[in-house]
């Protein structure tokens, strides 16, 4: 007989380390509307508003709509909307492993099927915060006429349910709510405001209704920084289900680091978004730019810059790389002396926000817990290292006359790397790790340069085409790239690295 995990059943469980949520969590008032079934949503915002509503703090709960054909809602519906969320990997240098049974959703409910549902949330006196994960190709524009059924776009959703909470309310100032999108695009509360407004004064909307939508509600933008895996793979669900004492269809897996960050400027928003009160990881501020450059330049820079490195030492995975000393301090160089020393100064960031983030990304790399291969990171991996991390050259010579070594050796891996053959219509490199594929549209350029004839290294850091203008006018580059291309040739990956990291002592 399944043992699977309902509200009738959370009194009964008893397994050790699983954090079982309070019996009147599951009766707060439904404060949140949440466009989107997916484990981020689950494993990022519901993670905090759960936790908040354990401490007494923000109790309230989420009503989930669910605006695709793929898949049901039986799971949410037999589950009583309660999942476990494990927490597995390294924080603070030291292997955590949490499980969370969260209570923050109430219902999900189907856009095409239970419209009307939807919005009488909208119309609720509980209502106070708006969240969205539609993926980036959700928030675009799609001329819709409003209606009495579920418009298609989301942002014709949107535009609905606010109409219906304007109507409801006549209009009332006060009965504005915060809506927090966290597609992975630029400005995605502004750039999703922008459509929402262009879609209501294309369906001739009052005037009134405008003013309202711009006055009393607030757009922000925010940033997500978590990976969330999703389900377990089959034998580890199995073990941890035997473990927990439960059977759990939603079960999902998160890293620990987490961050949020929201733009609120005023006490307003804020005091509707008091779930940040009870997790450091949300973040309410001014501006997010610099958590965006943060991210994109010390965890996504750092990935880039280490992935063809990692590949010709022989290591598939990231947390395989990191096990390996050599490797790990060739990754903490790269952060800390080169990639952190550009971003202090920029758009507000000290050299504690570089350690912290920086320590934290060591941590997540070294993740047992996550199979992160290399080749999948590599994808478009041209266009890639170009804006993480050639783009923020200028700032290196800022305070710098020669060129940053550890920059030029994964500059000279990836140029390694794509010394490639076309097998089967596919460009693939044979590298210590074995096959890898390059899915990049520039690969057949790139090996041009590799391939030929002359001094490849001079030709690819000259082409504009490629980084926007040419890195051989850069102090010092052109010989750093040419040393290190030299030495993985004559002495192998690893070897350059060791040489690298102990002349970086």
């Amino acid at each position: 007989m399944k043992r699977l995990l309902s509200i009738s059943r959370l009194n009964k469980l008893n397994a050790e380390g699983v954090q079982i949520p309070l019996e009147e969590t599951l009766s707060y008032p439904e404060k949140v509307l949440q466009f989107g079934t997916g484990v981020l949503l689950r494993g990022l915002p519901d993670y905090f508003i759960n936790k908040a509503n354990q401490q007494g703090v923000f109790k309230g709960r989420v009503v989930v709509v669910k605006s695709t054909s793929r898949g049901g809602v039986d799971d949410f519906t037999s589950q009583d909307c309660l999942y476990t969320l494990c927490v597995q990997g390294i924080e603070n240098k030291k292997q955590v492993e949490n499980y969370i049974v969260n209570s923050s959703l109430s219902r999900v409910l189907i856009a095409k099927e239970q419209w009307e549902e939807i919005l009488q949330v909208a119309r609720s006196e509980d209502l106070e915060v708006i969240i969205s994960n539609t993926t980036e190709a959700g928030i675009v524009k799609v001329s819709e006429t409003i209606g009495d059924e579920s418009p298609d776009s989301f942002p014709a959703k949107l535009l609905a349910v606010l109409l219906a909470r304007f109507k409801h309310f006549g209009g009332d100032l006060s009965k504005g709510v915060v809506i927090l999108p966290t597609e992975l695009i630029n400005d995605n509360g502004q750039t999703l405001k922008k459509i929402v407004l262009e879609l209501a004064k294309e369906n001739q909307l009052s005037e009134d209704f405008i003013n309202w939508l711009e006055n009393a509600n607030y757009f922000s933008n925010t940033l997500v920084d978590r990976i969330v895996p999703g389900a377990l793979p089959a034998e580890k669900h199995e073990e941890i289900t035997g473990r927990l004492g439960y059977d759990d269809n939603l079960m999902i897996m998160a890293e620990p680091y987490r961050l949020w960050a929201i733009e609120a400027p005023n006490e307003k928003v804020k005091s509707k978004l008091s779930f940040a009160q009870v997790d450091p990881g949300v973040k309410l501020v001014e501006s997010i730019e610099k958590y965006k450059e943060i991210k994109l330049r010390l965890l996504n820079g750092a990935h880039t810059l280490s992935c063809a490195a990692a590949l010709l030492c022989g290591f598939k995975t990231v947390k395989e790389a990191l096990g390996d000393d050599d490797f790990r301090r060739f990754v903490e160089n790269t952060l800390f002396n080169e990639i952190g020393s550009c971003l202090i100064g920029k758009v507000g960031i000290q050299k504690q926000d570089v350690q912290e983030f920086g320590s934290s990304v060591i941590d997540r790399f070294s993740n047992p817990y996550l199979d992160h291969k290399w080749e999948s990171i590599a994808l478009n991996y041209t266009a890639k290292l170009k804006m993480r991390n050639v783009d923020i050259l200028d700032q290196w010579y800022e305070h710098s006359s020669s060129a940053p070594v550890f920059f030029s050796y994964g500059f000279a891996a990836y140029l390694h790397l794509y010394r490639a053959r076309k097998e089967n219509g596919e460009w693939v490199s044979d590298v210590k790790v074995g096959r890898v594929t390059l899915q990049d549209e520039l690969a057949e350029e790139v090996n041009g340069y590799t391939s030929s004839e002359g001094d490849p290294v001079a030709s690819i850091l000259k082409d504009e085409s490629l980084w926007g203008r040419d890195l051989t006018k850069l102090p010092g580059l052109l010989k750093e790239v040419t040393k290190a291309w030299k030495s993985i040739q004559e002495n192998g990956a690893l070897e350059t690295i060791k040489s690298l990291n102990a002349s970086s002592n």
